[in-house]
């Protein structure tokens, strides 16, 4: 009588990446891509500044002459279209980042980015920093909580711009608040590039399956 093979128990708990959390990733990802195309079509695709002299040569061409005023007035219809979407979409972050926050929370222990984070910590501790895994998840969950910051900031700071010209308080700080939003844009598109590039080269190397982990959950979640 041949004997049986005795099977592995198969994992059982909750997913390392939870519904909530891929949710939430998928529609970020949506609302912080239309958020940058905004400012792609504004200072580089469009380019306000110098549309208006195109607009002229349009004109002319069909004999229409319209003064310097009159061509300025067109293109604020198309930037004010283009800022009203950039607007909703910075709402739309807000309410995101406002879900995040409320997803940390309700998430089962190993779900959790800050439990994540310290298992991260915790492996880089024991097996040291010349270990080339545990230096990489680390290095990696850290790049994920400046991303987290960088959100707070970009809401935060859109925010005020939304209400500075209604707000006297507000309305002081513009132009530093202006500044920092656009310097913390800038940060989001380099983290986004890289985040793209570094996914890209894990699927085609030996980490392949983290876009699937982000879709249909992942391995059980480790605990801290």
């Amino acid at each position: 009588m041949t004997p049986q093979t005795e099977q592995a128990p198969l994992a059982t708990g909750p997913k390392r990446n939870s519904l909530g959390l891929r949710l939430w990733h998928w529609a970020n990802t949506a609302v912080v891509s239309g958020l940058l195309l905004t400012i792609l079509f504004l200072f580089v695709i469009v380019q306000m500044k110098t549309v208006g002299s195109e607009f002229q040569k349009v004109l002319a061409a069909e004999g229409v002459t319209f003064s310097r005023e009159q061509v300025r007035g067109l293109t604020r219809i198309v930037s004010h279209r283009i800022w009203d979407w950039h607007i909703g979409l910075g709402v739309a972050l807000t309410v995101l980042l406002v879900l995040r926050i409320v997803v940390e929370v309700v998430q089962k222990g190993g779900q959790r980015f800050g439990v994540k984070l310290a298992v991260a910590r915790r492996v880089f501790q024991q097996r040291g920093p010349e270990l080339q895994d545990s230096r990489h998840s680390l290095l990696v969950k850290y790049s994920y909580l400046a991303f987290y910051l960088m959100l707070v900031v970009m809401v935060v700071t859109g925010l005020v711009l939304l209400y500075a010209d209604d707000v006297e308080v507000l309305h002081r700080i513009e132009h530093t608040t202006e500044e920092v939003h656009n310097i913390t844009m800038y940060l989001v598109l380099a983290f986004t590039a890289g985040h793209l590039a570094g996914v890209v080269y894990a699927e085609l190397t030996k980490n392949r399956g983290i876009v699937s982990d982000m879709i249909h959950g992942g391995s059980p979640a480790e605990q801290a």
